[in-house]
């Protein structure tokens, strides 16, 4: 079963299109990157199924669950606010600025969510937020403040506390361009570990290298449309697509 489907997104600002009749699957225990020129669209398509942005039309289904289906009239309408809500506790996002909450510690950071929105125990919430620090060699920093870590280890809590809510989906986008280069790679290496174990992500990335080695597929678009979708090997040594060659040329000088 597909754990993300989208049929025909499609998203305007104004009379600017911005997404066109994208679709794609993914499949559960997938590694998907998605690559292109800034603009392209990559960030606003991880938005509209985060919900953050509305589609104008076309459908996304998350888990089996309607998100989004089409009217008579080709236009989008919106699952319940109880479904939408339930929707959102299967997916994860990081963002690239980390967005941690700064007067909070990185133990409360981690927690809040599990206990105000899942109703965990704070005990067994502090529990499972110490494991993954200790996953994300943090564990030391629990009761530091964001403003004492380094960017690296604030993204490393930030992947905690998507990982806190036991996502079924979990979403990067562009992890590592806030970060210093030096901090690139200890990103990119949580990222991997997460691959190992089979999570489900859809990574919006700069990285090249990192995304052909670690993607199942990856995703190239241009425009505002998917140019290709194909594996590592089909879109970075057998682009069908001229544009995509173009891009990629800086990769493979």
């Amino acid at each position: 079963m597909s754990i993300l489907s989208v049929k025909n997104l499609s998203k305007s600002f104004g009379k600017l299109e911005v997404l066109n009749d994208i679709s794609f699957n993914v499949e559960q225990g997938e590694v998907i990157s998605i690559i292109g020129p800034s603009g392209s669209g990559k960030s606003t398509l991880l938005r509209c199924i985060n919900q953050f942005e509305k589609i104008d039309s076309g459908e996304c289904e998350i888990c089996g669950i309607n998100m989004t289906r089409n009217d008579e009239n080709g236009k989008a309408v919106y699952a319940d606010n109880k479904t939408l809500h339930d929707i959102r506790l299967k997916i994860g996002l990081v963002f690239q600025n980390f967005n941690l909450f700064p007067h909070m510690s990185v133990l409360k950071n981690i927690t809040e969510a599990p206990v105000h929105v899942l109703k965990q125990d704070k005990a067994q919430a502090e529990q499972t937020a110490m494991e993954l620090l200790g996953k994300m060699g943090l564990a030391d920093k629990a009761n530091e403040y964001p403003c004492n870590l380094s960017g690296g280890q604030q993204q490393r809590v930030s992947i905690a506390r998507a990982l806190a809510l036991s996502p079924e989906l979990l979403f990067f986008d562009e992890p590592t361009s806030a970060l210093d280069p030096e901090l690139t790679g200890e990103i990119l290496k949580v990222i991997k570990s997460l691959a190992e174990e089979k999570m489900t992500m859809v990574i919006v990335t700069h990285e090249m290298q990192f995304a052909s080695e670690i993607s199942d597929r990856v995703i190239f678009m241009d425009g505002g449309y998917v140019i290709e979708n194909g594996t590592p090997d089909e879109v970075f040594n057998n682009s069908q697509n001229e544009r995509t060659r173009q891009f990629l040329e800086r990769y493979h000088s």
